[in-house]
């Protein structure tokens, strides 16, 4: 017996094809891929953002002057080996990543100059050893506590502005007794592959000119190539990039729109609906353009 779904359906499949075949499963978001780090990969280019928001009050300029372009590791899978993930990894010259065991390493952090230690912990107390010993070479120490991922994504603007802070204040102190230096941030948590590692890479996103979520993933994995980002950690950085662009839209100069407004009236909602639809020479509303056009994944296509 046909029913009026399958008449509806059927009506539907004659002018539009389907993109994939249905699965009944509970709805989950498409899969981020992030290519792995190999010989032929272009290496993404590292430039710091000049954005800023307007409560910064940070002076962070000098690092526009660092030289980032060779920094990126390009042969991970020949020189990786598996004793390196015991150890901390640069990811920016004033950027370390790594594990606990980096953190109460005192020769490690006498050589490389770490100022400071971020630590990544599921609770209060927890890692105290290893930040007692930091405490004895480093300027200054700090933690962050989130039980899961789903915590930490609201702390990643919090975690870079501490460490740009320290990089800053570092700056500023060493310039004032004539020996500027630049001051290095070492983010770590247990194994250093997975929430240190999702702060570092929200943090050259917001740090770094146009960096998304996925050349920030690939430059952690290249660097630390153990680094574990799973499906959740993916979905979070991508959200955290989305709440960046929102961000990023709204930190315009506003001169300009003011000086736009005094030479010329201001327009209405309907003088804007119809340059919309002359420009798209259809009945389409405005509003499904924005929704629907350009998407990378879609539903239908036409037959």
């Amino acid at each position: 017996m046909t029913t009026h779904e399958d008449t509806v359906m059927s009506d539907f499949s004659r002018s539009h094809k389907r993109h994939h075949e249905y699965s009944y499963r509970l709805p989950t978001p498409p899969r981020i891929v992030v290519p792995p780090p190999t010989l032929t990969s272009e290496v993404p280019e590292l430039t710091v953002s000049c954005l800023r928001t307007p409560d910064e009050e940070l002076d962070t300029s000098f690092l526009k002057e660092m030289n980032l372009e060779s920094i990126v590791q390009t042969n991970t899978l020949l020189e990786w080996a598996y004793e390196r993930r015991r150890q901390a990894q640069m990811i920016l010259p004033w950027l370390y990543l790594g594990p606990l065991t980096a953190a109460k390493d005192r020769d490690f952090l006498r050589r490389e100059g770490i100022t400071m230690v971020l630590a990544i912990r599921a609770r209060d107390n927890s890692m105290n050893g290893a930040l007692k010993i930091a405490k004895e070479s480093c300027h200054e120490v700090a933690t962050i506590e989130a039980a899961n991922y789903f915590t930490l994504i609201g702390k990643f603007s919090e975690t870079t502005r501490m460490i740009n802070q320290h990089v800053a204040k570092f700056r500023k102190y060493t310039a004032a007794i004539g020996t500027p230096q630049l001051g290095k941030v070492l983010v770590f948590c247990e194994s250093g592959n997975e929430k240190s590692a999702a702060v570092v890479a929200a943090y050259l996103m917001e740090t770094l000119e146009e960096f998304d979520y996925i050349k920030s993933m690939q430059v952690c994995q290249a660097q630390r190539f153990c680094v574990n980002f799973d499906d959740t950690v993916k979905n979070i950085l991508r959200s955290h990039w989305d709440i960046l662009q929102a961000r990023r839209a709204q930190v315009i100069p506003h001169l300009q729109a003011q000086q736009q407004s005094v030479l010329k009236p201001k327009r209405t909602i309907e003088d804007t609906r119809d340059d919309e639809d002359m420009d798209m020479g259809d009945s389409t509303d405005p509003s499904d353009v924005l929704r629907f056009v350009g998407r990378d994944i879609t539903p239908f296509v036409d037959g």
